[in-house]
């Protein structure tokens, strides 16, 4: 790119620039998950997993302190409105943080936040993820502190979670509603939903998300949610103690926010 970026006037390469980057975001309105699938190229789950495992295992031996999607970071990027939602229901249970990361990968806001999770008297972190996941997580990654489950059921019977946390996942579900009503169903005193991808209006977007090789060559589907239909359905069953912004911009007009829930009386 540089030696093109010397050949070409400045705001001809500038414009080539933004080509390239257009073609990396969220695209479409689909009318049905199958259609957004047909529009994918869908990805190599053992050449993600692997590339996960990777800057998780460096992370983990403390060669570098963060990872997000298999990209390592020289320092970590806190999301602090998450991490005191984790302080705090720690502080309402008595020291007790035990949670329940739904498509949790390999713990990445496990190791993004350890420093400070440490310092929790009692502490449990349990990730429902994918089998291949499951598998390379209990190999590697697995301690008395960490973790991993095939599903829901299989956590349960070791553990009760006081805190379920949902990270950039909802958007990824082919019935993202019939997942969230599974789960509310657990009655798990304290919800997490990060990185929800909200737009105005009525009815939700299905999109196809493509992923700059930079990370990995893949693409999917991926919801944008009406965000007043989506507090209404959360509302039913948990009150809605904070929503806040989660700093993220995206390629079409919309916002990424978080939201902490509490258990109904």
């Amino acid at each position: 790119m540089s030696i093109i970026k010397n050949l070409l006037p400045p705001i001809i390469f500038d414009k080539l620039r933004q080509s390239a980057f257009r073609r990396y975001g969220w695209f479409g309105n689909y009318e049905s998950w199958k259609e957004a699938e047909n529009a994918s190229v869908g990805y190599d789950s053992d050449l993600i997993i692997e590339k996960v495992l990777n800057a998780t295992l460096k992370v983990k031996q403390g060669e570098f302190p963060y990872e997000r999607d298999s990209v390592l970071f020289d320092e970590i990027q806190y999301d602090w409105p998450l991490l005191s939602g984790l302080m705090w229901v720690a502080s309402r249970n008595g020291g007790d943080l035990n949670v329940l990361d739904f498509g949790g990968s390999l713990g990445s806001t496990y190791w993004q936040n350890r420093k400070f999770l440490t310092t929790i008297p009692s502490l449990k972190w349990n990730i429902i993820e994918q089998s291949k996941y499951v598998e390379v997580g209990r190999k590697h990654l697995q301690d008395a502190t960490l973790k991993f489950y095939y599903a829901k059921e299989e956590c349960l019977n070791e553990s009760r979670p006081n805190l379920l946390l949902l990270s950039s996942v909802i958007s990824y579900i082919k019935e993202p509603f019939d997942l969230l009503h599974s789960l509310f169903a657990l009655n798990i005193e304290h919800v997490i939903i990060e990185r929800i991808l909200f737009i105005e209006g009525p009815q939700d977007r299905l999109t196809v998300q493509r992923v700059t090789p930079k990370i990995y060559n893949a693409s999917y589907p991926c919801w944008f949610f009406s965000e007043s239909k989506f507090m209404d359905f959360v509302k039913k069953r948990y009150d809605v103690l904070e929503v806040y912004d989660c700093g993220l911009k995206l390629n079409l007009p919309s916002s990424v926010k978080g939201i902490i829930l509490k258990l109904k009386k």
